[in-house]
């Protein structure tokens, strides 16, 4: 799709931006404001207990930063008002249900008026805690599915993950390609509720043995290794 046609139908969309404090979030939101004065409205998930914090959290960590120097410089003294008429913060967290949406009224904002949702919560890590991983990557992306089906003026979901170059492509070393479907452990598919159960089990085990904060991040790594292979 030419960049003239995305800019096109974003035009009066409402859209729904999840990881908003990440690199590549603070890049799309930027270039939406800049480049598309006429989006209906960024709605963004930001880990908060409150709006007061999320939007502390969108002055300290999104429009403060680096990508937004050209945007103020654009519209100097009007900077301050786009925001405010074009950004909403919206307190939540995509690793629980209905995305950790506490406030009723702005739930049913969102699922009335969303059009898109472009999620870009994750962790990149590619040695993370078990826990972490996948109740961000993995139920975070079924929480967005989730709430994404009972919106009904939704127009499209985009899901970005993580990718990285083979090591043989690379030039560095000798090692077989993945492809789409392939698996470390040579299995297909992932029950994910299982996986949930057996994090639930290992923490509690570790807390009833009053293990340290360092002993269990150490463990749910390793359990993570343990199981991408088995």
């Amino acid at each position: 799709m030419e960049s003239s046609s995305i800019l096109g139908f974003l035009e009066n969309k409402a859209i729904l931006v999840t990881g908003a404090t990440g690199f590549l979030a603070k890049i799309f939101v930027e270039k939406v404001l800049r480049t598309q004065p006429n989006v209906k409205k960024l709605y963004l998930l930001l880990r908060a207990a409150d709006k007061i914090s999320a939007y502390l959290r969108l002055q300290n960590e999104i429009i403060g930063k680096d990508p937004f120097k050209v945007l103020k410089q654009k519209m100097g003294a009007n900077f301050e008002s786009l925001i405010s008429e074009k950004v909403a913060v919206v307190p939540g967290d995509i690793t629980c249900k209905d995305l950790g949406i506490t406030d009723p009224k702005l739930g049913d904002e969102l699922l009335r008026d969303t059009d898109v949702i472009v999620n870009l919560a994750a962790t990149t890590k590619f040695i993370e805690r078990y826990d972490v991983s996948l109740y961000l990557n993995a139920f975070g992306a079924k929480h967005i599915l989730d709430f994404a089906k009972k919106c009904p003026n939704l127009k499209v979901v985009v899901q970005v993950s993580t990718a990285y170059v083979s090591g043989e492509k690379a030039g560095l070393i000798k090692e077989d390609p993945y492809y789409m479907g392939d698996t470390l452990n040579g299995r297909t598919g992932l029950d994910i509720e299982l996986e949930k159960k057996l994090i639930e089990a290992k923490l509690q085990e570790l807390q009833d043995k009053g293990a340290t904060e360092k002993t269990i991040k150490i463990t749910m790594k390793d359990l993570g290794m343990e199981r991408c292979v088995l």
